[in-house]
């Protein structure tokens, strides 16, 4: 039951159902189809036609072949909307397909136009159901007797396809194979459901509280599109307590999309409005939807147009009063589209029209949306010209600029006087010194014996040496290596990488960080770190080649806090064998990095309190600066090209931003 939101009460066209109408005349005595008026600013839309004329007529929607509309109309003498067809450009042709008996809304052709769905309360009675109890404001009623029939465009008896207590109704059709997508109560709460097209096999596809409804398929039936509510607090309880009443109160509705399935499913708008009857641009991401986005007293309903994505929201029609309930032709050349546009003053029609469809570029005739917005953002810091944002780039540079330049725009003021900028040093490359060395019982190991590790202090240790295995603590592999060790005060000795027994990539690249050995070891004491690359092999297991040193880069993440190096295996396996025989031995290592620093700086903008300031500062923070080109922290750490770092950093900032010019 896809039904018009009025946010207002007022003298405007008043749709209930998927649309109701007040009496007017029968669409089958109507004159034949007339021009009628493109506005300016209705770019896509070349001429324009009126098909019906008087009462209430919508959702006019096409038959597989394109030549007919079935459509829901309020003829005059008939108390509540019956179902019609047409063949278009045949103003003679309309026939009644419902059988005339109570409320029937939401039609649709099934493939090869022999049949036709729609809902209706005929089995709970002949008369029209009562209306809804105004008092408790603008509500729509969900009668329980609504089911969804099947009839045969030559006539016949309706055959049931749903017989679940409560409300079902708003079905449309996969063109592919026949699916029926529909709007059902079954379950508690207004969740969209599929099923085959003789009523079996139903599958329920969303899953949160709010008013969901009003979903099409798009052409080859991968996606959905629909519209919702997502009320909470206050809102929520007052749909929970309407829903238990038969009723629901059209709150704020926004469009959204999922896979067929319902997975992955998206908001696309954030209009905070009463948005509604989606429809998919044939074999494009882009939707066409009615909405009373823009005007504060909720009455205008004007059709626009949003990718799937969310950006290029742009407004398509621009006449007075009412336009909704928009369906393409299956070749994209026609849209059919209820209006009131050419109804008569002092008169509450609607109308079915046929537009021209103009495929023309999209016309700025909205503001960004938040995503397109979020989008320019994220486009701007991940282009490969920002050299990845890393410490010490030109890039990093032009993205401080750009992001104090937002904030001026936003009207953040500069948190430092007259600068957003906050000045600072970090360490961007790392020099071994001559010094450093190890000892083991007081013999020295050659100079190119072992490397220091990206992450490791500078300093130096003498103690005891203790073997730990491979290092790991891990509660899921119940892997633990300290146990029964004592660590504190002592060199702490661990293999590299993970046992054979950790097969998962993820986990084993998880427990085999050397960063993270260090910090188990320096949390049980431990005064240094020593690794070498000596897996344990089982017999038939041949030992694989030693891995290469690591580089040694900056992490950007500060030291581990103790000294780590790696050993060669030629020299870390008597250590290890020594070790594994509980033999003591000492040693005496020296780190020492010499760091090369580079200014770079923080970017601070400040949003006064309006109201009365209570003690204290909420500070909203993102990463502005990345990896750069590439490094030990990449998801591809040996590719030196830029890692442009859209999916965390660049898009987190962008939030920011938008968190800015909302609250400014």
């Amino acid at each position: 039951m896809v039904r018009v939101p009025l946010l207002v009460l007022a003298p405007t066209t008043l749709l209930t159902a998927c649309a109701a109408a007040p009496p007017g005349v029968d669409p089958g005595s109507a004159p034949p189809p007339t021009q009628a008026r493109v506005h300016d600013g209705e770019h896509h839309f070349g001429s324009l036609t009126q098909l019906t004329f008087g009462g209430e007529n919508a959702e006019a929607y096409w038959s597989f072949d394109g030549r007919q509309l079935v459509f829901q109309s309020r003829p005059a003498g008939e108390g509540c909307d019956q179902i019609f067809r047409m063949t278009v450009g045949e103003p003679d042709s309309v026939t009644r397909v419902s059988n005339g008996e109570g409320a029937t809304t939401c039609s649709y052709f099934m493939p090869g136009d022999e049949h036709v769905i729609y809902a209706s309360t005929h089995l709970g009675g002949a008369a029209c159901p009562p209306k809804p109890d105004r008092s408790q404001g603008y509500v729509w009623p969900l009668y329980d007797s609504y089911d969804i029939f099947k009839i045969a465009v030559g006539g016949g008896e309706p055959v049931r396809l749903t017989d679940a207590p409560g409300y079902d109704a708003e079905a449309t059709v996969c063109p592919v194979d026949g699916t029926i997508l529909f709007t059902s109560v079954r379950d508690g709460d207004l969740e969209l459901y599929t099923m085959d097209p003789n009523g079996q096999n139903v599958t329920r596809l969303t899953q949160t509280p709010g008013y969901d409804g009003g979903a099409f398929f798009n052409a080859d039936c991968s996606k959905i599109v629909w519209r919702a509510s997502r009320p909470t607090g206050e809102a929520l309880a007052d749909y929970q307590r309407l829903l238990a009443q038969g009723l629901v109160r059209p709150t704020k509705l926004e469009i959204w999309v999922a896979n067929a399935d319902g997975s992955d499913a998206r908001q696309v708008t954030y209009l905070n409005a009463a948005s509604f009857a989606p429809y998919w641009f044939p074999n494009r991401d882009r939707i066409l939807f009615s909405t009373n986005y823009g005007d504060p007293k909720g009455r205008e309903f004007d059709l626009w147009a949003v990718n799937a994505d969310g950006t290029e929201l742009e407004q398509v029609t621009v006449s007075p009063g009412f336009d909704g309930f928009p369906m393409f032709s299956w070749d994209g050349k026609t849209l059919a589209f209820a209006s009131n546009r050419a109804t008569a003053e002092g008169a509450y029609d609607t109308n079915v029209f046929l537009a021209e469809w103009q495929d023309v570029e999209p016309h700025p005739t909205a503001a960004p949306t938040p995503a397109e917005r979020v989008k320019a953002d994220v486009t701007w810091l991940a282009d490969p010209a920002r050299q990845g944002r890393g410490l010490g780039t030109e890039g990093l540079e032009q993205a401080v600029t750009y992001v104090a330049d937002r904030m001026k725009e936003l009207g953040l003021a500069p948190a430092f006087g007259a600068r957003y900028r906050q000045p600072f040093e970090v360490t961007t490359a790392l020099t071994v010194a001559s010094t450093t060395s190890l000892s083991v019982s007081g013999e020295p190991l050659a100079g190119d014996a072992m490397a220091p590790l990206s992450g490791s202090s500078s300093g130096t240790v003498e103690a005891p040496l203790v073997l730990a295995g491979y290092g790991i603590v891990d509660e899921e592999h119940e892997l633990d290596d300290y146990a029964g060790v004592n660590a504190k005060n002592k060199i702490v000795v661990v293999r590299r990488f993970v046992p054979s027994s950790i097969d998962d990539e993820a986990t084993a690249r998880k427990l085999s960080d050397l960063r993270r050995k260090a910090f188990l070891a320096r949390q049980r004491g431990a005064k240094a770190l020593v690794v070498v690359d000596l897996p344990v092999v089982t017999d038939g297991e041949t030992m694989p080649d030693e891995a290469p040193f690591p580089s040694l880069e900056t992490s950007g993440y500060g030291d581990a806090g103790i000294p780590m190096v790696v050993v060669k295996r030629e020299y870390g396996e008597p250590i290890i064998d020594a070790l594994g025989k509980r033999r003591s031995l000492t040693a005496k290592l020296t780190v020492a990095l010499e760091p090369t620093r580079k200014k770079t700086t923080n970017v601070v903008g400040r949003l006064a309190a309006e109201a009365d300031r209570l003690d204290g500062v909420i500070v909203i923070g993102a990463h502005l600066d990345h990896l750069g080109m590439g490094g030990p922290s990449s998801l591809s750490p040996g590719d030196k090209s830029a890692h442009l770092g859209a999916d965390d950093n660049a898009s987190g900032i962008a939030a920011l931003l938008e968190a800015a010019r909302q609250l400014a």
